[in-house]
């Protein structure tokens, strides 16, 4: 029987660089060549265009450039088949492809049939199935290879017909995000369908950060008697080489850098640094600002910022306030210092007091309450801003996923920025990623004393999170039941829950709808993030 090298390329192709990324797929192929020795190459899903391309699926000179630019890849192919996804546009339809080249032509084409419409999903809204598909299976160094698109993987019909029409290997390119505990889901599914099959699968998947989604690679191959491979180092790019023996069905990895932790917060952490990280580059930004307030919530972002684009790309901006303790000046200026972090200082008094001088013909006779609290917030936005509008660089927003569910977060003010990296994170589990960072570095870079401390968004004196919030223990066992697993207000309620505190976040929840649709984005780590997974209307009646 036969064998046969495999390279997957486990790389990022960034949305909307149809040049760029026809220029990598070239020299990547070459590459699996001339280097790797391989007969097949393979490249993620829609690795031409980029993943998810939304609307520019609706502009004809795109998907014109996606076409001549295969065109001219297959021109270039030789002594190698290369797998490339790219969106077909067919008149009026357009279809998630992926095309076989091999010796300068287009061989195959083969249109994803099933197309995913839920969470952060909307291929239906941009792609259609072909009633007329049929398999695509071809032969490669006397290999029989079938290949099939992401989601099809998830339905056991597109790979029972490819193994019917004599596939002795299945290809799954994808594009796939990265959320929590996802990979166990796709590890059994994995097994489930090579116990279907009976044939090897290499499962590749795209790497890096996309606005709100974040692609984690883990890409995995699965031999036919039904073992699962370790699943390549996720949120990193590389080469993945393994060879494929027909008559045992089985991979035998040659190039293939395994994952050595996949432990809930050590994927959330890489999740976030990739995520922001690729949205500045992306994006065009080298440098990054932040408040930095001697809060956890601060902190982490800051540490997020140093991982991702290096201390000397970070700045953090002090902004103390007359409510402002020396504590918490004091562990912000410990932490720029452990971390080799430029922080400057500039206090909001002035500003507020103007706002305060401006405001008083018109504030007289009104007690003080939260719109004072909301000026000192929006002062600090707007200093941040500027900094950032005159000497070039990009705001991180320091808000939490508890936060923005119930409002806690004042709209042109800290909500102020360009990205929001642990907008995905409820306060919980920000407290638990800190603890883990300073594990992981042998020494706090965090303080311990940020960690310990009670939150407090120091905006009037003695100020606390818990003097307007439910503990976070208790907030964020609700809003996970709410957000995430969408149960409603009576199932919270005979889980354990005090009925008036439900009540209350979730009416929290509710009126804050109109802020989450103005916040920055932030990198995907939950099964539902606020933003394109999770889209509630601002007005509704419904309770």
């Amino acid at each position: 029987m036969a064998a046969l090298r495999l390279a997957l390329a486990q790389f990022d192709f960034p949305v909307g660089a149809v040049l760029q990324n026809e220029k990598r797929i070239l020299e990547l192929i070459a590459e699996a060549r001339d280097v790797h020795g391989a007969g097949l190459v393979l490249f993620p899903e829609l690795a031409l265009s980029g993943y998810p391309p939304e609307d520019l699926l609706y502009r004809p000179g795109f998907l014109a450039e996606c076409q001549a630019a295969i065109q001219r890849i297959a021109a270039q192919v030789s002594g190698i088949v290369a797998v490339v996804g790219w969106p077909e546009s067919a008149g009026a339809v357009v279809y998630n492809a992926a095309s076989v080249l091999r010796d300068g032509a287009v061989e195959r084409t083969y249109r994803k049939r099933e197309l995913p419409n839920y969470a952060v999903f909307d291929e239906r809204r941009y792609f259609e199935t072909d009633p007329d598909g049929e398999p695509c299976v071809v032969a490669v160094d006397g290999v029989q290879v079938g290949l099939i698109i992401c989601e099809d993987l998830w339905f056991s019909e597109p790979l029972a017909a490819s193994v019917q029409a004599g596939a002795e290997l299945v290809l799954v390119p994808n594009a796939s995000p990265f959320e929590r505990d996802k990979h166990a889901q796709r590890d059994a599914l994995l097994a489930a369908r090579v116990a279907e099959a009976r044939v090897g699968l290499a499962y590749l998947n795209v790497v890096g950060g996309q606005d709100a989604l974040v692609f984690d690679g883990a890409s995995v191959l699965a031999d036919g008697d039904g073992h699962i491979h370790a699943a390549a180092v996720a949120f990193e790019d590389h080469w993945l080489l393994a060879d494929y023996d027909s008559a045992t069905r089985r991979f035998a990895p040659r190039r293939w850098p395994a994952e050595a932790d996949e432990s809930r917060d050590s994927l959330a952490w890489r999740a976030i640094v990739r995520g922001t990280r690729d949205y500045c580059r992306k994006n065009g930004f080298s440098r990054v600002w932040l408040g930095l307030s001697g809060g956890i919530d601060s902190a982490l972002v800051l540490c997020i910022a140093v991982d991702a684009l290096g201390a000397q790309n970070v700045t953090g901006v002090r902004m103390p306030s007359r409510y402002t303790s020396g504590l918490s000046n004091d562990l912000a200026d410990e932490q720029a210092r452990v971390l080799g972090v430029k922080i400057i200082e500039v206090p909001i008094e002035a500003p507020f007091r103007g706002f305060l001088d401006a405001l008083a013909p018109h504030f007289a006779g009104s007690a003080v309450d939260t719109t004072e609290e909301n000026l000192q917030s929006r002062s600090r936005g707007a200093i941040l801003m500027a900094l950032a509008n005159k000497f070039g660089g990009l705001v991180l927003t320091t808000g939490n996923k508890s936060e923005y569910a119930v409002g806690y977060a004042t709209i042109y003010g800290d909500m102020c920025g360009g990205y929001a990296p642990i907008k995905d994170l409820y306060k919980t589990e920000v407290f638990a990623l800190a603890r883990w960072r300073n594990a992981i570095a042998g020494a706090p870079v965090i303080p311990n004393e940020v960690i310990t401390r009670p939150p407090s968004a120091e905006l009037r004196e003695n100020q606390t999170d818990q003097d307007s919030l439910p503990p976070y223990d208790v907030l964020d066992a609700i809003l996970l039941r709410h957000v995430d697993q969408e149960q409603s207000r009576d199932e919270i309620v005979r889980a354990g829950f005090d009925a008036a505190t439900v009540d209350r976040v979730l009416r929290l929840v509710r009126i804050s709808e109109w802020k989450r649709h103005q916040s920055a984005p932030g990198p995907k780590v939950s099964r539902r993030a606020f933003g394109r997974e999770r889209r509630y209307p601002i007005t509704s009646g419904w309770r």
